[in-house]
């Protein structure tokens, strides 16, 4: 290991924006912990694609969910690297449902992994990270609109911006930044997923800019939040959505 290699561990790395942002911080120098839930290998053929280009990285398999996984998860990436000085938690899940009592099953398990897990990763980045250390969170933007059957998402991603200020209160005086990116609605395989092209195309006219965004356009913030030009950045929401709200 290059000993002045900074370390990131980007959770949900297997896929989707928190592919881009692995293979985005590897590009600026950092060495990877690409973790994944259930898709092995889409992870190592991340890790396989980092080292090619020159980076350092390995891959690790936890739920976010399980305290004692979560805490496995970190104990493991620290063994491996030495260290660790950034963690952007990316791992989460979509599902949409009304308000109602026979949907709570799935309301519990989105809470579990989305509000409960980011709690986990926060609690453990916090015990571990040092001086100039970054806790990046993920959110939402959808927050802002209030879209039917989005109560369950909305309500973990509004625990998890409440829990942001907080936990860069309780790191005070360590030189640990603490801040969330809200996305608005970005071109995924998960977005996309069970939605025509008229609905994809009026959600993306929804922004000023009018398109959706792309994961590199979310790896691009989260890049600035984890190197130096970030580091007066603390205690911030960022919404990375083309003014979508």
């Amino acid at each position: 290991m290059n000993e002045s290699r900074k370390i990131a561990l980007v959770t949900g790395s297997s896929r989707g924006i928190g592919h881009a942002v692995a293979k985005r911080l590897a590009a600026d120098g950092f060495a990877i912990a690409v973790h994944y839930a259930g898709s092995r290998d889409d992870a190592e053929q991340l890790v396989a694609a980092i080292r090619l280009a020159g980076g350092q990285a390995h891959s690790f398999q936890a739920d976010i969910a399980a305290a004692e996984q979560v805490q496995g998860l970190f104990a493991a990436v620290s063994a491996a690297f030495g260290r660790l000085d950034v963690v952007v938690h990316c791992a989460g899940v979509m599902d949409n449902f009304p308000i109602a009592s026979e949907h709570l099953a799935r309301f519990d398990r989105l809470i579990a992994t989305n509000l409960r897990g980011s709690y986990l990763v926060m609690a453990e980045a916090a015990r571990l990270l040092g001086e100039g250390g970054r806790i990046i969170l993920f959110s939402t933007s959808v927050i802002a609109k209030s879209f039917p059957n989005y109560g369950a998402y909305i309500a973990a991603k509004a625990g998890v911006e409440g829990l942001v200020p907080v936990l860069a209160n309780e790191v005070r005086g360590r030189g640990i930044t603490v801040n969330a990116v809200a996305p608005g609605p970005v071109a995924t395989e998960l977005f996309l997923h069970g939605k025509t092209p008229e609905q994809v195309e009026q959600i993306a006219r929804m922004a000023p800019l009018e398109r959706l965004g792309t994961p590199d356009d979310i790896a691009g913030v989260v890049a600035f939040l984890a190197g130096p030009d970030g580091a007066w950045v603390n205690a911030q929401v960022l919404r990375a959505n083309g003014g979508f709200a």
